[in-house]
């Protein structure tokens, strides 16, 4: 049943985004790329997105502005690489979330440790929030195919707790999830830390008593 439920979803998801740059193949080229990434990154944090010029990415970056625009077009598709760079990042961190024992665990435990994973990812990736500060006004298509694949990767962590529900139901559940409880932690990193942590504790409270309509426990 969950199969295909997966697989129904598949099918309906939305098309992906028009790649505006180019992965190279070449572990030499991919190093000149992430070196690339790393000091636009830096700029975009510091300067922001509106100051940092190809040119100048490109001589901090100690590459020639014909190599940069070999795989970068213009600088939103570089905006968009740094994009999907931390998407992938996130994905990875949600694998955790996706074990049986997590399946099994206390729906309390089960929020909290979701609630808090997400929280330490924005904690060790501070890059996250500038980056997608940018792509919400520049590539707002970007941020909608990010949201979507964390919608569908959501869905399928809520048939591995609970494969009794109807596929519209986990799509519901995991859009609800992603874009209110998501965007409420997203909005905490502007906060001070006392008051961030105060909302991050109100988004756990929030999501248990929202799941547990979905998820109810039964005494042992």
């Amino acid at each position: 049943m969950a199969e295909n439920i997966a697989e129904e979803m598949a099918a309906s998801s939305p098309k992906d985004v028009t790649r505006r740059w180019r992965k190279p193949r070449q572990a030499r080229s991919l190093a000149r790329v992430n070196r690339i990434l790393d000091v636009a990154e830096k700029m975009f944090i510091e300067a922001g997105y509106g100051s940092a010029t190809t040119k100048a990415i490109a001589a901090q970056a100690e590459v020639p502005i014909g190599t940069l625009y070999q795989f970068f077009p213009d600088k939103a598709a570089i905006l968009q690489a740094l994009a999907e760079r931390y998407s992938e990042l996130l994905q990875q961190r949600f694998q955790a979330f996706y074990t049986d024992e997590m399946a099994r665990c206390p729906l309390v435990e089960y929020v909290s440790t979701i609630t808090e994973g997400v929280d330490q990812f924005f904690s060790d990736y501070p890059g996250y929030y500038a980056i997608f500060m940018e792509v919400q006004s520049v590539l707002p298509e970007v941020e909608d195919a990010t949201d979507s694949e964390l919608i569908q990767n959501m869905a399928k962590l809520f048939m591995k707790r609970d494969s009794s529900l109807k596929s519209e139901d986990y799509e519901a559940i995991a859009f609800v999830t992603v874009k209110a409880m998501g965007n409420l932690q997203w909005l905490s990193l502007g906060q001070p830390p006392q008051f961030r942590q105060r909302l991050v504790e109100e988004v756990k409270r929030l999501t248990f008593h929202y799941f547990q309509s979905y998820f109810p426990e039964t005494p042992d």
